[in-house]
């Protein structure tokens, strides 16, 4: 993913792929901390979602994906500026949901951050534990 993510060790990237090919300006990449969005070709934008601020995955595949061998993995984050993100058209859709699971529990773990039920508002920084009664 360019000299920007030289340093930072990925543990998965990919691009959107069409027809199964990757012919497409857009990446994706995992590290141990971040997973990075880049777009553009001459005009380049890159975007990043911390992994502990990631709520919620969910895999899709459409009969065409099926056919082609990929999928979209969607994520849902309490990031402000990308609240969901669509990992579109990528191999092996289903492991790459459980390698970004994986990876955001053991960051929460070694954060020392509750992996149960939690839930931060989105208008401030502050944190909701609900009460699972």
């Amino acid at each position: 993913m360019a000299k920007v993510l030289a340093s930072i060790k990925e543990l998965w990237h990919d691009r959107k792929r069409y027809f199964g090919l990757p012919w497409s300006f857009t990446r994706y990449a995992l590290s141990e901390d971040r997973l990075f969005l880049r777009r553009g070709f001459l005009n380049i934008k890159q975007d990043e979602i911390v992994l502990y601020r990631i709520r919620d995955l969910r895999v899709t595949q459409n009969l065409w994906q099926r056919i082609f061998g990929v999928g979209t993995v969607h994520v849902v984050s309490t990031d402000k500026s990308i609240p969901q993100l669509d990992i579109k058209n990528v191999k092996q859709p289903f492991e790459v949901k459980e390698l970004i699971h994986k990876t955001v529990e053991e960051l929460k773990i070694k954060r020392r951050m509750r992996v149960g039920e939690m839930s931060m508002d989105v208008d401030d920084d502050s944190f909701d534990f609900e009460d699972n009664n």
